[in-house]
């Protein structure tokens, strides 16, 4: 349920005093917990409870400035108030969780204040007390989207205003099930903060530029000068790349189930949602009945896609069965090989006449082969994906799956298969090697980045790729 008319009696910054009490009372209380949440020094239960007092009495403080989250906030007392009493075992935050439904009241510029016991993904594994003051993005023409084509009921895309130090990292998620319950509950939204992709596009994109020499057209190079026009933009991707987990020809709960397997599937199965998120948006831009502001920002769409995955993507994280950084890899590969992006003369160039029919036609060969892997054994799905990224991306030469199905287990269980891929299955080219060296001091300054961040370029090194 979307309410237009929703407005909170007045915002809450950064500043506010309570929140500041009880942003100090969650971090001190996050030093006496252990990786489960709990607090199992019986030495430090009397400070936890005055931590939690804090808390308690912050959030009941704030409560009136929150009237579409009343019920939720009233639990979250009642859930700290509990564990409390209870000794500080595992914490338990149910209640609260399932009467905190952001999803039914998606307003442009709403607050809400959100307290839980959780991890955040990218940045800490342990269920600590984390606390986040957040403001929701949704722009008119995101709403058209979603009421006609794009529906997506449990989409919410949000930005910081302030935060613990689990978001202090890399996170830009919010998601229920990283909450300590005592249950799985039903999950029915799913938060993104746009502000954070944003802000980190736009300062790696301005160095990946300067570094290789690659002359932006000029709406993309628009984006490095708007925030509030950059996190728009990556509302619409994330909106549409959400909803794509759950439709098309897929393989059997292709994603979303826990299952081992090797992880160049999860590389297509993120790329194949970005890749329809890109394709939508070339339809979008080209119907001259959309939205002015959707078609505007279609086209941006199709920019962030590509230079997030090829700049980004590829050469962040470790390379310990990095699926993401794989995806960018194959994006980048496919374009140059498909002769509409070029490294000559030491500077990158893309032919954005030709890309867009390039890039959609990688992502209808994913398509492809979902739709064929419903005919398909596991263990032979899993070897044409593997053929399917292999003819692009050059495998590592001490690869076992490169050798082809004749050196693997297939007389055994699909596990033995999974085995054999290596950490580092696809190695980065040499022009990803140089360009990882000249860009890691950028990828490395996002972390903890928001909209209100300095998006400028941290390197101190943005020579051309070749030099040094």
């Amino acid at each position: 349920m979307t309410t237009t008319a929703l407005t909170a009696p007045a915002p809450i910054t950064a500043g506010n005093q309570e929140w500041l009490r009880l942003k100090a009372a969650a971090t001190a209380l996050r030093a006496l917990q252990v990786q489960d949440g709990s607090v199992p020094d019986a030495e430090a239960h009397e400070a936890a409870a005055g931590h939690v007092a804090t808390i308690t009495t912050a959030v009941a403080a704030l409560a009136p400035s929150f009237p579409h989250d009343a019920n939720y906030l009233e639990l979250l007392v009642t859930d700290f108030d509990r564990w409390a009493d209870g000794g500080f075992g595992v914490p338990d935050f149910l209640d609260s969780l399932q009467a905190f439904q952001p999803q039914q009241h998606r307003v442009n510029g709403l607050q809400h204040l959100v307290v839980f016991p959780m991890y955040t993904q990218n940045g800490s594994s342990s269920r600590l007390v984390e606390a986040v003051l957040i403001e929701v993005i949704w722009p008119e023409f995101i709403g058209g989207l979603e009421t006609g084509e794009y529906s997506n009921k449990l989409f919410v895309p949000i930005r910081f205003l302030d935060f613990t130090a689990g978001y202090d990292t890399n996170s830009a998620v919010l998601f229920p099930e990283t909450v300590a319950v005592r249950e799985t509950p039903t999950f029915t939204w799913g938060a993104i903060f746009a502000d954070r992709e944003a802000a980190r596009f736009r300062r790696v994109l301005r160095a990946a530029a300067e570094i290789t020499s690659l002359q932006l057209p000029e709406d993309a190079a628009g984006l490095l000068a708007d925030q509030q026009l950059t996190q728009e933009t990556f509302v619409m991707w994330d909106l549409i790349h959400d909803r794509t987990h759950m439709r098309g020809d897929l393989p059997f709960d292709p994603f979303m189930i826990k299952q081992r397997m090797p992880f160049f599937l999860y590389s297509l199965e993120e790329l194949r949602c970005d890749l329809t998120a890109f394709r939508e948006s070339v339809k979008i831009e080209k119907d001259e009945d959309a939205d002015p502001e959707a078609r505007r920002h279609a086209k941006l769409v199709q920019y962030a896609v590509i230079f997030d995955r090829i700049f980004r993507f590829a050469i962040t994280g470790t390379r310990v069965r990095n699926y993401d950084g794989l995806g960018g890899q194959l994006l980048f590969a496919w374009m140059h090989q498909h002769h509409v992006l070029h490294w000559t003369d030491s500077k990158l160039s893309i032919d954005w006449d030709e890309a867009a029919d390039v890039v959609v036609e990688l992502g209808a060969k994913i398509e492809e082969l979902y739709w064929r892997s419903i005919d398909r054994p596991k263990m032979a799905h899993w070897l044409a994906a593997y053929e399917l990224i292999s003819g692009t991306v050059t495998p590592n030469p001490a690869s076992v799956w490169a050798k082809g199905p004749d050196a693997l287990p297939l007389d055994g269980p699909p596990r033995g298969l999974t085995d054999q891929v290596l950490d580092d299955e696809f190695p980065l080219s040499m022009f990803y090697e140089a360009l990882e060296k000249k860009m890691r001091p950028v990828i490395e300054s996002t972390a903890g980045i928001t909209g209100s961040s300095d998006t400028g370029s941290k390197s101190g090194d943005t020579q051309a790729l070749n030099a040094g």
